[in-house]
């Protein structure tokens, strides 16, 4: 979808748009919060273009049109080529217009592209001499950038030192990952600093920072390679006659990180088509990547092309960026609503002035706990940065602090649980109703009771309130306690419907020992967790009996995560205790217990065996079936199924994965062996095209685990 430009009607909005572009550039560029969102900026250029088309005469001497940077930023060190900006297209039809006249200035079609993804970072140029990094440069105005040569030894992927003793420039972007960008505010408030807003403004801030008490990582990721005045002739020349690609591999074989070792790596396209396939993946992808791209760059890659093509002062002409639509917006915090979960946690919750990101209205956003708002400093009627990519969640970044007019009004913390009034526990991040599941008991009640839990069929939302309100259930050991006696009493609840109801409460007592803890609702776990632990240990007796140590060994439990689960399951013995007098099935079928460490091999040892147990090679592993037909993959399901397995829930998929002997994961990485692609599969599906994994349909997965499917 194209960016709208800006309605601009007379001379007077149109002096007013080239000052708020100017002054937005200037901050975006060098490290300020703009007071535009990167949308609402493009969408001003644009118009100020429009007009200017129309008014040939007015154009104002500090519009941004036809400028690097928009005009906004000097520098004063020459740059041996110019370091130009790109311009940008919006759509395929705007991308298509592109290759026409790109055509035009090439005197021929091109049939070899280059597409890589546009990352959301600062430009730099990384000057090497006889292989040594001696220098760093920023665009600046495109002609001249600053020196930041500080940073040298800051920068990951950006060597001290390249593979060979070559003269030669690296350009490409500094950026922080979304880890680093989290990072970074945490030392920047630690240090009483303001937290950033984005990564990018924490880039270009941190990258020109010169006396700060601290440091914080970045990453570079190379673009370009070019020869510099001291380069040695015959390098020189084999440079100038590389193809884009082929100059992307030669970065990489010097030692400086680009995209080829990310889930976007640069391809080459020989048609329009291939191009905009590639552009839709990418897209597709953005969402899971650990670094922001706000686009796609298309290059004409070969040399000769691009000569022919040529430059304008700002612009390669055979070079586009292809945006993508903003992911991130400014908008104000209206209100924060404290809202109480099943297992207690009181949540956070910002009220937005309604804001459109990516093709959605938002109007909440997540605020991760009451430290995450103080550290940010957020407050009531604040201007704040919020993110949106796909499907995630929205979250607020941090306030855009020099946009405080004074009326902004501290959040109130709630000092007792805005549920049931009871007493808050503050020990840990995220803050908790004292009353824990019982302060939200049909909540922690109806998930207990879901299809991928206990699958009691009848008891759903509705039924438990009623259950609840007449004071026949307190906790989830009373359902299996109910009576038909009890049931027949109750409003709406006929003689069929009960005994179906009981039925189910029955059946229920037989599931696995994994739906069971997933029914308890231990913070820190869900389904897959659940699974994990369950086949780990096979019994809840010992599930109960591991420490911290022992529940570390399961896949995906870390040193923070393993004391609260712990902690949590001593909390809940009563209940548990409940349900297993209740007859409550407390085993996981098909999985063994891990092997108990020898008492004298305990007291000779410092550390942890090197047994099967320890390793995680072990039958307690919860990996399933060791000779199933699934054994020792990673297997993602994603998209909606067909044929014999319509009817299984994502949870169910799941459980069938790891009955197979494989392990089921929700995201597609390097580590993945397969992923089963239905109807609409979207991202996932894209990510192991791009990444080269093996792709099942659900038609060719149910013959394969055929003989575990009923």
């Amino acid at each position: 979808m194209t960016t709208p430009a800006a309605v601009i009607v007379d001379a007077a909005g149109y002096a007013q748009a080239v000052e708020d572009a100017v002054k937005a550039s200037a901050a975006y560029y060098t490290g300020g919060t703009s007071v535009l969102d990167d949308d609402s900026y493009d969408r001003l250029v644009r118009g100020i273009a429009a007009w200017e088309a129309d008014h040939p005469d007015h154009v104002l001497p500090d519009s941004p049109s036809g400028k690097v940077a928009g005009g906004a930023v000097e520098g004063d060190v020459p740059h041996t080529v110019a370091m130009l900006s790109l311009d940008n297209v919006f759509s395929s039809e705007e991308f298509t217009a592109w290759t026409v006249s790109l055509a035009r200035r090439t005197g021929h079609e091109v049939t070899r592209f280059s597409v890589e993804p546009k990352l959301d970072g600062l430009a730099i140029a990384a000057r090497y001499v006889d292989g040594r990094l001696t220098r760093l440069i920023t665009r600046g105005d495109g002609t001249a950038g600053e020196d930041v040569s500080h940073a040298i030894g800051t920068i990951e992927g950006l060597p001290a030192e390249l593979t060979e003793p070559v003269t030669v420039e690296a350009r490409g972007e500094v950026l922080m990952t979304t880890a680093q960008f989290e990072h970074a505010n945490e030392v920047r408030t630690a240090h009483d600093g303001q937290p950033f807003a984005n990564p990018r403004g924490a880039s270009a801030g941190t990258l020109r920072a010169k006396e700060r008490a601290y440091t914080v990582p970045m990453t570079f990721f190379g673009y370009g390679l070019l020869p510099l005045a001291d380069t040695e002739a015959g390098f020189a020349e084999r440079l100038g006659e590389l193809a884009h690609s082929e100059l992307m591999d030669r970065t990489a074989v010097l030692g400086v990180n680009t995209t080829a070792t990310t889930p976007v790596p640069g391809i080459t396209a020989d048609t329009v088509e291939e191009v905009l396939t590639r552009v839709r993946e990418i897209a597709a992808l953005r969402a899971g990547l650990p670094f922001g791209i706000d686009g796609i760059v298309i290059k004409a890659d070969l040399a000769a092309d691009q000569r022919a093509a040529g430059s304008g002062s700002r612009a390669p002409r055979w070079a586009i960026a292809y945006k993508l639509p903003a992911v991130e917006k400014i908008t104000r915090l209206l209100e924060v609503e404290w809202n109480v979960g099943r297992t207690g946690i009181i949540a956070p919750r910002a009220v937005l002035e309604p804001v459109e990101i990516d093709g959605a209205t938002i109007t909440y956003a997540t605020l991760h706990n009451p430290g995450d708002i103080t550290r940010r400093d957020l407050r009531l009627g604040d201007h704040v940065m919020v993110h949106r990519a796909g499907d995630v969640i929205p979250r607020v970044e941090a306030p855009v602090a020099h946009l405080r007019t004074g009326d902004e009004q501290p959040i109130v913390f709630p000092e007792v649980c805005p549920r049931c009034g009871s007493g808050i526990d503050t020990s840990e991040l995220r803050w908790r109703c004292e009353q824990g599941r019982n302060c939200h008991l049909v909540a922690a009640l109806s998930y207990a009771a879901g299809r991928d839990q206990l699958d009691i069929e009848g008891l759903g939302h509705t039924r438990v309130v009623q259950f609840v309100e007449a004071g026949l259930v307190a906790d989830l050991a009373d359902v299996f306690a109910l009576t038909r006696d009890q049931l027949l009493g109750l409003e709406r609840m006929g003689e069929t419907s009960t005994d179906n109801l009981l039925a189910a409460i029955v059946t229920a007592k037989g599931q696995p020992l994994s739906r069971v803890l997933c029914a308890l609702g231990v913070r820190g776990t869900g389904r897959s967790m659940s699974r994990r632990i369950a086949r780990y240990f096979a019994t809840m007796d010992n599930i109960r009996a591991a420490d911290a140590e022992s529940m570390q060994k399961v896949e995906g439990i870390g040193t923070e995560k393993a004391p609260s689960i712990v902690a949590e399951l001593v909390e809940l013995a009563p209940l548990i205790d409940k349900l297993a007098a209740a007859g409550v099935n407390m085993t996981e079928p098909g999985a063994t217990p891990p092997a108990p460490v020898p008492d004298e091999a305990a007291a000779d040892s410092d550390g942890p065996l090197d047994t099967d147990t320890d390793t995680g090679t072990g039958t307690g592993t919860g990996t399933g079936t060791a000779d199933g037909p699934l054994a020792g993959m990673a297997v993602v399901v994603t998209g909606a199924m067909t044929g014999p397995l319509e009817k299984l829930s994502r949870n169910e998929m799941n459980e069938l994965v790891e009955r197979a002997g494989g392990r089921s994961s929700s995201s597609v990485s390097k580590k993945t062996t397969l992923v089963v692609a239905g109807a609409n599969a979207g991202s996932k599906r894209a990510k192991a095209e791009s990444l080269g994994i093996r792709l099942a349909t659900p038609e060719e997965f149910a013959i394969l685990i055929a003989d575990y499917l009923g």
